[in-house]
């Protein structure tokens, strides 16, 4: 027997959203519309994204999944890019790095028969996939400006010694790098132990053996955490060089950085 939530035990997660709005009210943090706002948006866009994968559950899998992966991923790009979008062609820079890391991470599942391409698996899945990526994506291009930002200096004195941009960089791309890596190492460190995964938790309350679960959690974190390895690794090594010009100049400000995308 699947368990069902009635919709009259749902108007009670209301309780869950007044904690935080008494503490913005209470510290006069002034976010008590967005944390309306975004209960309100998160509930919506939840509730749509049931009714569109019920419709896409039942289409060709060779129509569904392409169609939702190609939303998801370009949803992705422009959230991620938000955090760069003063960087030439990071637009691009991130789309292709979606793309590359979700086909890669399909293949291996369908290769080695870990989830069948069926929209029910692929879709959630890939959602999780794509959503982590995107994450490391923006986390990495906001690390990468805060630090070209805080180590000009150094990079100038670099420069002018003759070092490359690729040398004088290094030390902000392992940083950068570190950074964007260093929660999901965390993360599987502590899984099944803190804490037990979304995943696992939502096969086991579904009726699915908690072995299965575990399986299925397995395949699903270590593919995170290749793909936002890869994700972290693709965006700073394709954009660092974009703070510099074409003479090996830093760029020390947004508007140069805007300058040379025309």
């Amino acid at each position: 027997m699947e368990p069902e939530i009635s919709n009259q035990s749902l108007l009670f997660l209301v309780i869950f959203v007044l904690v935080p709005l008494t503490l913005s009210y209470f510290y006069q943090l002034g976010m008590s519309k967005d944390i309306l706002w975004s209960s309100i948006r998160g509930t919506v866009q939840l509730f749509a994204i049931g009714y569109i994968l019920t419709f896409l559950f039942d289409l060709n899998p060779f129509m569904g999944i392409p169609l939702m992966l190609s939303i998801m991923i370009i949803i992705a790009t422009f959230h991620a890019w938000n955090k760069g979008k003063e960087l030439p062609h990071a637009f691009l820079v991130i789309l292709l790095g979606l793309i590359i890391v979700e086909v890669s991470v399909l293949t291996l599942w369908l290769a080695f028969d870990m989830v069948a391409f069926t929209p029910s698996e692929v879709i959630p899945m890939s959602g999780m996939v794509i959503g982590n990526s995107m994450v490391a994506m923006g986390l990495a291009l906001e690390r990468m400006k805060s630090e070209f930002t805080e180590n000009s200096g150094r990079l100038m004195a670099a420069l002018s010694l003759g070092a490359k941009p690729s040398q004088a960089s290094h030390l902000i791309v392992t940083k950068t790098l570190n950074a964007a890596l260093i929660p999901n190492v965390d993360r599987l460190k502590t899984i099944g132990l803190v804490q037990l995964p979304g995943m696992m938790t939502g096969l086991i309350l579904g009726g699915v053996a908690p072995v299965m679960a575990i399986k299925y959690q397995l395949v699903i974190s270590l593919s995170i955490f290749s793909s936002v390895s890869l994700s972290a690794m693709f965006v700073t090594m394709a954009m660092y060089r974009y703070f510099f010009n074409k003479n090996d100049q830093l760029l020390e400000n947004e508007e140069e950085l805007r300058n040379q995308q025309k």
